[in-house]
């Protein structure tokens, strides 16, 4: 009955409002989103984060670390029990094992809830005992994210941008040619239809292979219970003029529609809408070394990505009300490791570069942002070797198709950012002076210290950003 559905629906908000005063009076919640495209290393961070802050030896740049404050730090049952648990133990085990292998990557919404045990700084923190602060971790894959993108657009406006964006791709000619055959204005055709998303499907699946970034929508990725339903069955189409009821594209824009409300909305909803940090991982090496288009298409995505969040500082009221603004975001370059730290500053002003966009319209409304270049987990060694009497800063691991130690020398990236996103913005094919290569590592294995967590890079700046000032 429509009562009983508006008195349920005000019981919620009641008890969300319950909650969030028991949140913000007694014990904080910092909801940390965790994202990122394909291969960024969304699970490897969080394994990592977790692991160094209860083991907390390594993370003298997370300031309530290094002063001592933090007495304790334990795992808890996650508040939300219609969520899968993040498998933490699972994937430490997967990194710290003796034969060390990289876990699983993201396929769906998972959470963790850290609590630590603080104690308080400034004037009155020899009158305050320690406080509990929990840590909710959120992990979801990057291609949810982007799909945020879609609730603004109409079907027309993107298939109209989608086809633009992938007509000269090669991994979308078969699709490209069959959107070319069909007239989307007559009869809907059940089979066709289904050929056209099938098709559209495998281009997307090639094209996030290819290192591309701005796959939507992205369940059609990452289907899971929805594998076959019509609300995937849908794909970008031609039209002139209005098409009529009943034909091929009026049935493709209904099921657009319904993705966005199904699928999209209750993401947000349920998910998202409650995240007040967050942090995007970019593999942005790989992207460089797939060449002009693939740096462009990132930086696209980067836009995309930060049109998705509500940017903007959290009042009291509005916690109380239930309302959530994001108030820091960390745009993070992964697997800085693969690279001689001499680059590392490098790799950080290609990375602010690739961000401009997002982040100056994040700190116009009031959040904090900031680019850094990060490893989660340390898989290589530095060193320096002599090449046709040039020297040349390397890194050494295990590679992780071969098994055998190798050196390498990626190349060198550019002092200036522009000297990649200019040729990218101009639609180049290629690097014209530089030939960017990248080898993928194994994780190495560990022998840690009483009281260490893994090895990482700027870990603990990238916490100190994020949470640090709420600690």
């Amino acid at each position: 009955m429509v009562i009983t559905r508006i008195a349920d629906g005000i019981w919620r908000q009641i008890e969300a409002v319950q909650d969030t005063v028991s949140e913000t009076l007694f014990e904080p919640v910092i909801r940390l989103g965790v994202t990122g495209l394909a291969r960024s290393g969304k699970t490897v961070f969080i394994t990592s984060l977790v692991a160094n802050l209860l083991d907390r030896g390594r993370m003298p740049g997370l300031v309530a670390a290094s002063e001592g404050r933090i007495e304790a730090a334990f795992l808890q049952p996650q508040p939300n029990d219609t969520l899968p648990r993040f498998e933490y133990e699972t994937h430490l085990a997967a990194l710290t094992g003796a034969t060390p292998h990289w876990p699983d990557s993201t396929r769906a919404i998972s959470e963790l809830r850290l609590s630590l045990k603080v104690r308080p700084n400034g004037l009155l923190a020899g009158l305050q005992g320690p406080r509990t602060i929990h840590l909710d971790i959120v992990d979801y894959p990057g291609e949810w994210l982007l799909d945020l993108g879609l609730m603004e657009r109409t079907y027309e406006d993107w298939s109209a941008e989608t086809l633009d964006r992938i007509k000269n791709r090669e991994s979308a000619i078969n699709f490209n040619r069959l959107v070319d055959e069909v007239d989307a204005t007559l009869e809907h055709d059940e089979a066709l239809a289904q050929d056209l998303a099938k098709r559209f499907s495998a281009y997307l699946t090639a094209a996030r292979a290819e290192g591309f970034s701005d796959c939507t929508p992205g369940r059609f990725l990452l289907p899971g219970d929805l594998a076959g339903s019509p609300v995937l069955t849908f794909a970008p189409t031609l039209t002139e003029g209005a098409s009529k009821r009943g034909s091929l594209h009026r049935e493709m824009a209904r099921r657009f529609e319904a993705y966005k409300d199904r699928v999209v909305k209750p993401f947000f909803r349920d998910h998202f809408a409650r995240i007040d940090r967050q942090i995007v991982l970019v593999d942005a090496l790989g992207a460089i070394h797939q060449g002009p288009q693939a740096v462009d298409d990132l930086r696209h995505a980067m836009r995309e990505t930060l049109a998705a969040f509500r940017p903007g500082k959290n009042s009291f009221l509005m916690g109380l009300l239930g309302g959530k603004k994001v108030e820091k975001i960390l745009f993070a370059a992964t697997k800085a490791d693969h690279l001689h730290h001499t680059q590392h500053g490098k790799l950080s002003a290609i990375m602010e570069a690739l961000t401009r966009e997002a982040r100056d319209r994040a700190q116009y409304a009031g959040a904090g942002t900031s680019a850094m270049a990060i490893a989660s987990l340390r898989a290589t060694t530095e060193d320096v070797m002599t090449h046709e009497g040039e020297r040349l800063n390397v890194v050494r691991g295990t590679l992780l198709d071969s098994g055998k130690e190798a050196a390498f020398y990626p190349g060198d990236l550019p002092e200036d950012p522009a000297h990649l996103l200019n040729p990218a913005r101009a639609g180049a094919q290629k690097w014209l002076d530089q030939d960017y290569q990248i080898m993928r590592f194994a994780p190495a294995p560990l022998a840690l210290k009483p009281g260490d967590g893994p090895p990482h890079i700027r870990l603990d700046r990238a916490a100190e950003f994020l949470f640090g000032d709420r600690l």
